[in-house]
């Protein structure tokens, strides 16, 4: 059987690895991970000997000892206490507003009725088994997500073993002076390394892992996608203005659970990663391809974690000003252009008045497509142009251009369920934020924010199957080559989330038998009188 060796250092410490060159990459991954004796949570980062990140998998090319990979681990899991030690007691309300039920409870009342039941009937029902073990995955899911929990737990990948504040609102909104700085400093110097071939075509792929980068090297990737797609050389961007507007976007998102700079960059990712699939460049202008991806850039700048429905009841100064039409959308959009409007940031700097108009023109109306309000309106638009499309004619490319970029800004469910459910989570302690908010305010509660009503499976399988599938099979009637990047992993996904609620119904239901019986109490025999 054909082998290979691979030489790299752990913490300066060399190891070898010998492996089939047919070996699985999963297979490969945990042989590293074994090395690096890390946790099965933790994310492991490969460099060559140039200091390029590349890809741990079967792939990798042979090397020696004098040409060693280096691999590091760039996140600690967490301690595996157990979760009734490690959830203080604070938290118990967060942890059953999430789930739609009280867990901890569950499992007492389930020990309480196997008791029962065993007392009374002298054998565990096989219904009870299954109850333990949907408890158990539920504890399982809690304690091993990667990113973030149901509870808002987040990873500090820079302080080592410093814990920090668990709930994501105790951040301040706004990035500080220092933790801009930080990052620009880091931006800067990486900026000028070179990008290993692979990683250069995993970017293209809908299943991108964003949550192995940090916000540095996402800078550098954005810088990368905008030299491959030739758009620095076709409208003579200087490199130091380019890099100047993406620190100044990373600058101006905020930190909030769900649309931060880490979503800016995966709708960016996705709507790059579509360029390719469907082979844009041969279809559409390099002003087009322009267009869409610096709208993806600056899509949510300055979001605050409140949609439009809260601006709008709450008479904020957005919905004030932009007369309640598409409050959010407008103020990207005016953000984006406050930053171009700085020389040092003006990435347009050097094209003609008339390509200007046409850019700004283009990134606007992109951006305000990606108010869902207005959703059916542009779905039923494209669906009526599909039968004659036409890609001479502008006002069926701009009805496009829309369309991508939707798809792009709620692609997290295409993309593997190990990098979208952490976004999930993320999106719902928005949601559930927002939901408090109206509550104390005495506003209208957005419904499918409430965490009283809103299950964490219930909040996908109607959003997947009436929102996303149509929208994205319309998509793939123009490019068929969509089906199977992107469909198909939105099917499965529904199926997931279809079986998630189905098991929470099951355990609701067994929770109110095992109620009911509690509450009445053993039957006590009957005589009859004689």
């Amino acid at each position: 059987m054909d082998t290979k060796i691979i030489y790299f250092t752990v913490n300066g410490r060399p190891e070898q690895a010998e492996f089939p060159v047919d070996c699985p990459a999963q297979d490969l991954k945990d042989l590293f991970r074994c090395a690096a004796e890390a946790g099965p949570h933790d994310i492991l980062k490969l460099y060559n000997p140039k200091g390029n990140i590349i890809n741990i998998s079967p792939n990798l090319e042979p090397n020696s000892p004098s040409s060693c990979y280096k691999l590091e681990v760039v996140a600690a899991d967490y301690n595996s206490e157990p979760l009734g030690i490690f959830i203080e007691a604070s938290w118990g309300a967060e942890l059953a507003g999430a789930l739609g039920f009280d867990l901890l409870s569950m499992e007492k009342r389930l020990q309480g009725l196997e008791k029962k039941i065993l007392i009374e009937g002298g054998e565990t029902p096989a219904v009870v088994y299954e109850m333990k073990k949907q408890v158990d995955s539920f504890r399982e899911k809690l304690e091993s997500v990667e990113h973030l929990s149901w509870l808002g737990l987040f990873k500090d990948l820079s302080e080592g073993t410093h814990k920090p504040s668990p709930f994501y609102h105790k951040r301040a909104l706004r990035k500080t002076r220092e933790e801009c700085e930080h990052v620009r400093e880091k931006y800067i110097q990486m900026s000028s390394l070179e990008v290993s071939e692979e990683v250069r075509q995993y970017l293209k792929t809908p299943t991108f892992d964003n949550w192995q980068w940090e916000d540095a090297e996402i800078m550098v990737l954005l810088q990368l996608m905008y030299t491959d797609l030739d758009l620095i050389t076709t409208f003579n961007m200087e490199p130091e203005v380019l890099q100047q507007f993406l620190f100044e976007v990373y600058r101006r998102y905020n930190n909030i659970p769900f649309h931060n700079f880490k979503h800016c960059f995966c709708v960016t990712q996705m709507m790059y990663g579509l360029i390719w699939l469907t082979d844009l460049r041969s279809h559409m202008d390099s002003i087009d391809l322009l267009i869409m991806l610096t709208s993806a850039v600056c899509h949510d700048l300055d979001h605050t974690g409140y949609n439009n429905a809260y601006q709008i009841n709450a008479r904020t100064e957005l919905a004030l000003r932009y007369n309640d039409i598409s409050p959010l959308e407008n103020h990207h959009c005016a953000v984006a252009f406050e930053i171009l409007e700085k020389s040092e940031c003006n990435i347009f700097r050097n094209v003609s008045l008339d390509q200007y108009k046409r850019i700004r023109e283009g990134i606007i109306k992109c951006i305000l497509a990606t108010d869902m309000s207005r959703h059916n309106e542009i779905l039923n638009k494209f669906k009526s142009l599909l039968p004659t499309f036409d890609f001479s004619n502008k006002d069926h490319r701009d009805v496009l251009m829309m369309i991508l970029i939707k798809v792009s800004d709620i692609s997290n469910e295409a993309r593997p369920m190990e990098v979208a459910e952490p976004w999930l989570d993320c999106l719902l302690q928005e949601f559930y934020n927002q939901s408090d908010v109206e509550k104390l305010e005495g506003l209208p509660v957005t419904p499918f924010m409430d965490r009283d009503k809103v299950t964490k499976p219930s909040s996908q399988t109607g959003f997947i199957r009436f929102v996303l599938l149509p929208l994205f099979i319309e998509l793939a009637n123009l490019f068929p080559c969509l089906e199977h990047h992107i469909i198909d992993p939105v099917r499965k996904a529904l199926d997931y989330y279809t079986e998630m609620e189905k098991a929470l119904d099951r355990a609701k239901s067994i929770m109110s038998a095992a109620d009911n019986q509690t509450t009445s109490g053993p039957e006590t025999p009957k005589t009859e009188s004689k």
